[in-house]
This record gives structure tokens, sequence and C-alpha cells, in this order.
């Protein structure tokens, strides 16, 4: 593994309307475990929810996984809870990347909390630029990323819907949406 100050931590944001942004930083969570690098993830939305993925990686030592949103917040009764759930998590966030324990950070479904208006994309752009160890990857996934996490990120993958099940009325199905 390429030792720390010799790394160049990348800013990766996974945008866009079509399926695949989280599972795209979930592969780069293998990748990197496998190398032997320290990996967190923290989610914003999922809550509660069991996914295969993250059972896959309670067999790493080397992942720390933390499901902390409240749910599927596009049908939430209760903005203000999830507006506060998300501060919440994103000041775990700054404590988590700053311990400068990880080498790699995914913050899956983070840029919702912005397009909800519960974070705003200037203090996470912020954030990035001013404290984030220069050499931790940071991975930022979610529809409707902030312009201004676009612009401090080294590489922008916008995933671009064609056709999805869910149209069709077909639910999200085990090992493939959890």
């Amino acid at each position: 593994m390429k030792q720390r100050e010799k790394r160049n931590g990348l800013t990766l944001v996974h945008t866009g309307d079509g399926k695949g942004k989280s599972s795209s930083a979930f592969g780069m969570v293998f990748r990197a475990a496998g190398w032997g690098m320290k990996v967190l993830v923290i989610q914003f939305i999922k809550g509660k929810w069991k996914t295969g993925e993250q059972q896959a990686a309670s067999r790493f030592d080397n992942i720390e996984w933390h499901a902390l949103g409240d749910g599927f917040t596009w049908d939430t009764n209760n903005p203000q809870q999830d507006r506060q759930t998300s501060r919440e998590i994103w000041s775990f966030c700054q404590q988590k990347i700053l311990s400068e324990a990880y080498d790699l950070v995914v913050l899956d479904e983070i840029n919702y909390c912005c397009s909800y208006g519960w974070l705003s994309g200037e203090e996470i752009a912020d954030f990035i630029k001013h404290s984030k160890p220069k050499w931790m990857h940071l991975v930022l996934t979610g529809r409707q990323a902030p312009d201004e996490v676009i612009e401090v990120a080294d590489t922008v993958t916008e995933m671009g819907l064609v056709k999805h099940a869910f149209e069709q009325g077909i639910k999200a199905e085990q090992g493939i949406e959890f």
C-alpha cells in the first residue's frame, strides 16, 4: 500500500439520476480494503435497512460501517427531525475524517441532504478544501450534488438514467438495490 504521505488523496463525487452511485463507491470500499487500507462508510439515508454490502463489509477488519439516517426521507413525516439527524451525521463525519484514522471515507447519499436543504454544499466544500487530510480519499454519493462540491472534487461521475425497473412497478430487489 502506498504510504499516506506519498498518496494524492482524491475527492470523488457520484451523482445523477441513474443507478450505481453507491454501488460504485462500495466497489472502491472493497478495492481499498483489499489493499489493506482502513475504510469508513457513513450512510446518511438508509438508516436501519439491512444491506448486502454492509453484511459483506462486516467480514473485513479494516472496514467500519455506520448506517445512521432516518430512512428514505422523501416519505418523511418529520422534516425537522431529518434535518437534525443530517446535521448530527455531518458532525460525526467531520470528527471521523479529522481523526485521520482512515484512508478512504465514503459519505453515502450525503448529496440528498444538500438537495433537501439540510446541509449546504458550501459548508461541505469548505471542509473538503480546508480540513480533509491531503492523503485521504473521499467519496460523496447521491443525486443532485451541489455545485460547490462538484467544484472542489477531483473526479465527478454523473450516472445517467436510461431505464429503471422501478418505472415498471418492480420494487427494490435484494442483492441489486440492497
